[in-house]
C-alpha cells in the first residue's frame, strides 16, 4: 500500500432517489449483526449464532434547501413512510478504485423542520435505517 492510495471522503457523492446531494459532507452506513447467544454443555464462553443483520446510517449536509422537508413532511401528516433508495460513491484520484454501493428501503427518523443560530452555518443530520444493499463498484488491486 502506498500512502496516497488511502481514500479521502472529499470526493465522495450522494444522491437520494436519483437526486444528486452535492450539500453532502459526510456520510455512514453500517451493517450490524444480531445475534443469539447459543447455550451447549461444557463450555464455558459464550457462543453465538448470527440470526439476522440490521442497517443504520447517517448523512450529515449542509442546509442549503428543503430537500427533506419536501419528501417527507407531508408523508408524515399523513401516515405514510418516506422510503428512498441512496446511492454512495467513494472516489479519490489516487486510489485503485471507486466505491460504490446502493441502499434500498431507507428511512429516515427524523425530520428536522427548522434549526439555526446566528452567526452559524446550518447543518442537518439524518439518522436513517435500511432493510437492503448491494455494492456496485469494489476498490479492488
Amino acid at each position: 500500500m502506498n500512502a496516497q492510495q488511502v481514500m479521502s471522503g472529499t470526493e465522495g457523492e450522494v444522491w437520494i432517489n436519483d437526486q444528486y446531494m452535492a450539500q453532502v459532507t459526510a456520510f455512514k452506513a453500517e451493517v450490524t449483526l444480531v445475534k443469539e447467544e447459543v447455550n451447549q454443555v461444557k463450555k464455558r464462553g459464550k457462543q453465538y449464532k448470527v440470526t439476522g443483520w440490521e442497517g443504520k446510517g447517517t448523512i450529515k449536509m449542509n442546509h442549503v434547501s428543503s430537500y427533506m422537508v419536501q419528501i417527507m413532511a407531508d408523508n408524515i401528516k399523513n401516515g405514510h413512510q418516506t422510503v428512498c433508495t441512496i446511492v454512495v460513491k467513494l472516489s479519490d484520484p489516487d486510489a485503485i478504485g471507486d466505491e460504490r454501493v446502493v441502499i434500498r428501503d431507507a428511512t429516515f427518523d427524523k425530520l428536522t423542520l427548522m434549526d439555526w443560530e446566528a452567526k452559524k452555518l446550518t447543518e442537518d443530520n439524518y439518522d436513517f435505517t435500511f432493510t437492503d444493499y448491494d455494492i456496485l463498484d469494489a476498490a479492488e488491486e
